[in-house]
């Protein structure tokens, strides 16, 4: 999927980080915003789009100062995959080094400050699609599963690679693993860290769409499209309400809906 036209804002301020295209450059992001719709991309297609701490942070970033007006987010990859996951050469000394685990709490606040590159996708206000093609391994396939939909070409390989690595997946991908395939499943998955094919990804759940390698941008722009002519308000409310489903009762839930209709039918007719 090409990139949407960039707007006028400048990349600092669009990332939030004060220097704006050249943190996005070093974290492997490239965002371009169109309108209602952000467009971010992985882009280090010579490391297949492995991820580094500076990745995280520049998702985070994106996250924090992304467009009020921004209604869909698109998630890509550049070049012959999604994300192959870490960088492995964070392992070998490159780069900033790993948190030891020995200051419990020091440990806690940095994987934390990572994760905030994955929680922002699930906000209220935006839909998020994961556009897979090719390898989403690791971080990358948990920022699919962080995504509301995924569009898989039908040349996608999910694949929880962390515990293969002596790692647990810490980057939000557990529960919506568990939440799509079940504990059993997800158990199996990620203790085999074994490769899910896109029919078999289509089966499970983890993906919503499956197309062909050649159909993936237009699938996505179609499913961008319906997105964007559905209510804003209508879209927001009911996105909030089928995240909370899970948690809440039955009577919770009636009384959510309640809630909401309310809401809705108030700015409907103005009062």
């Amino acid at each position: 999927m090409g990139d949407a036209t960039t707007t006028g804002r400048p990349d600092a301020a669009i990332a939030g980080t004060g220097r704006g295209k050249t943190d996005l450059e070093r974290a492997g992001l490239r965002l371009a915003v169109d309108g209602a719709v952000a467009t971010v991309t992985l882009n280090r297609p010579e490391r297949r789009n492995a991820m580094t701490f500076d990745t995280w942070r520049g998702l985070a970033a994106i996250g924090r100062s992304l467009p009020a007006d921004v209604r869909v987010v698109v998630l890509r990859g550049e070049g012959p995959c999604f994300s192959a996951g870490i960088d492995l050469g964070m392992f070998s000394g490159e780069g900033e080094g790993f948190a030891d685990g020995s200051d419990a709490e020091a440990t806690d606040r940095f994987i934390a400050e990572l994760q905030e590159g994955y929680t922002w996708l699930r906000r209220p206000d935006i839909v998020t699609v994961a556009a897979v093609h090719g390898h989403a391994i690791g971080g990358g396939f948990q920022l699919a599963l962080a995504c509301d939909i995924r569009v898989a070409a039908d040349d996608a390989r999910f694949c929880m690679k962390e515990p293969a690595l002596g790692l647990v997946p810490d980057l939000t991908g557990t529960k919506p693993l568990v939440e799509i395939v079940g504990i059993g499943r997800a158990l199996e998955l990620c203790l085999t860290a074994r490769t899910v094919l896109a029919d078999e990804a289509a089966r499970l759940g983890l993906a919503e769409i499956v197309v062909p390698r050649d159909g993936l941008d237009g699938a996505v722009r179609e499913l961008v499209a319906s997105l964007l002519a559905v209510n804003p308000g209508a879209a927001v409310a009911t996105k909030r309400l089928l995240w909370e489903a899970a948690e809440n009762t039955l009577e919770q839930q009636c009384a959510a809906e309640r809630r909401e209709q309310i809401g809705r039918l108030r700015e409907m007719f103005g009062r």
